[in-house]
């Protein structure tokens, strides 16, 4: 899919991985819905972006009743949705046994609420909407990406929550694949490593320096351009499907 012809709903749109990706199909001639709970930076995002080729959506990505209707408002804006990325994500770290006792399971179901079940409530809604697109070039109608992370597959002490919901992430990749294969939509997963993000720029230069120093080559954090980039070779690839891709410079996550 050429970004000219895309056509993307995006979570956690308004910055991070979200915003460069939105920055990304812009420049390449495509249209954005940018989907997140951040009014103020929504707006400026719309702003940066350009009305003509940019809305954003409030979004609770969990609310199965909202982000149906937040995906009919994107395909009204766009005239169709025929990408669908899900960065929507939050860190939920903490041990099963703390200084303060066992880990609420509130904090537990909410990490795996807004990451596992909010990309699949995004990815379904899409998915029901590309069904009725025109094919395009080897019947291909749409294309869903979601965003893993490294800790799906050796997460921290401390990252029970998050890998757990990132490792959902990962094994529906594949079973959504085959099951949308029949519509003509792929579905694709990226696992980024340590990335630049709001958290990361928060901390200590010598934490930043100790993180980047662990990242075999480049030994430097990703960046979220990096991650934009992945997600137009998905686009334009289309070979590629039911599969998860490590974007991490080597790094794998020590226990603590």
């Amino acid at each position: 899919m050429h970004l000219s012809d895309t056509r993307a709903v995006i979570t956690g749109g308004v910055s991070g991985l979200g915003l460069a990706t939105a920055q990304r199909i812009v420049a390449g001639g495509g249209q954005v819905a940018l989907l997140d709970v951040n009014d103020d930076r929504g707006d400026a995002a719309v702003a940066a972006l350009g009305s003509a080729h940019a809305r954003y959506i409030c979004t609770d990505v969990t609310d199965e009743t909202v982000v149906a209707a937040a995906l009919s408002a994107a395909h009204e804006f766009m005239g169709t949705v025929n990408v669908a990325v899900n960065c929507a994500g939050i860190l939920g770290s903490g041990r099963m046994l703390g200084k303060d006792g066992p880990m609420p399971l509130s904090a537990f179901r909410n990490t795996v609420l807004v990451n596992l079940v909010g990309s699949f409530n995004v990815a379904k809604a899409a998915a029901n909407l590309m069904q009725h697109n025109d094919p395009g070039e080897d019947g291909e109608r749409g294309v869903i990406i979601n965003t893993a992370s490294v800790a799906a597959f050796e997460g921290q002490i401390g990252q029970a929550a998050y890998a757990a919901s990132k490792g959902g992430v990962v094994s529906m990749t594949l079973p959504m694949a085959r099951e949308l294969a029949r519509f003509g939509v792929r579905v694709m997963t990226i696992a980024p490593g340590i990335f630049w993000t709001p958290m990361v720029d928060g901390m200590p230069g010598a934490v930043q320096q100790s993180l980047a120093a662990s990242i075999p080559f480049p030994s430097r954090l990703g960046r979220p351009d990096e991650y934009a980039d992945t997600v137009a070779f998905i686009l334009a690839s289309r070979y590629l499907n039911g599969e998860t891709i490590r974007l991490d410079g080597a790094v794998r996550l020590a226990p603590r």
